[in-house]
């Protein structure tokens, strides 16, 4: 038969169980803690990878915007620079590829080589040591006017009615553009010498082709 179970047996028994049932409910509640956290670590997670991710995308799209105007620039640049050396460029070839393990930005770069290519290319002032050859455009424009006007006055010379009257006023003001007529030749010279004709050469020209004027009409009229 069985025995009768003692109340303090079964007190000790309630107990334990109470006690099983608080641990067993203690552990699930750790154990939902414990998957909730995972969770929202997951979802942390995930958020973040998604925003690296975007901003992967980002840093892409400005790369290669940054790329197309790199490339854009160089080119713009080299042909200024092709433009520059005109004749000799046929050695330049293609303009250069990016190099490879180069670092830093390329933007402060370009920038440097626009300027020091708008510093070289800036046409400048013709250097004193062309002075006589701006002589010498003011004297043969006062030479080659006189010549015309000489011309003319040969043909006044054998002409009759209004050509015998017009020819001697054309051929007189003919000769006195000679001092204008030796800035072409001059203008020509600046820009072979890639510089500007500034007032200082043209006044040169004008003098001496002026001079060479009043020479020549001098000689003429008191011969």
């Amino acid at each position: 038969m069985n025995e009768p179970v003692t109340s303090e047996t079964y007190s000790a028994q309630i107990r334990r169980l109470a006690e099983l049932t608080a641990r067993v409910a203690a552990q699930r509640a750790e154990a939902h803690t414990w998957y909730d956290q995972q969770v929202a670590a997951a979802d942390r997670a995930v958020a973040e990878a998604t925003e690296q991710m975007r901003q992967a995308e980002t840093e892409v799209a400005e790369a290669s915007r940054m790329v197309e105007r790199v490339d854009g620039e160089v080119t713009h640049l080299w042909t200024q620079l092709r433009a520059r050396l005109g004749v000799g460029a046929r050695r330049l070839g293609d303009p250069p590829g990016p190099v490879r393990g180069a670092a830093g930005d390329p933007v402060p770069l370009l920038r440097a080589v626009r300027d020091l290519l708008e510093r070289t290319g800036a046409p400048g002032e013709l250097p004193g040591s062309v002075n006589p050859l701006l002589i010498a455009c003011g004297i043969g424009g006062a030479l080659v006017a006189y010549a015309l006007g000489v011309a003319a006055r040969a043909l006044a010379a054998g002409a009759s009615g209004d050509l015998a009257v017009g020819l001697p006023v054309l051929a007189l003001v003919v000769t006195l553009l000679g001092p204008v007529i030796g800035l072409a030749p001059a203008r020509l010279l600046a820009d072979r010498r890639h510089a500007v004709l500034t007032p200082r050469p043209m006044i040169l020209v004008a003098v001496s082709g002026l001079v060479t004027t009043v020479l020549l009409l001098t000689v003429t009229y008191t011969r």
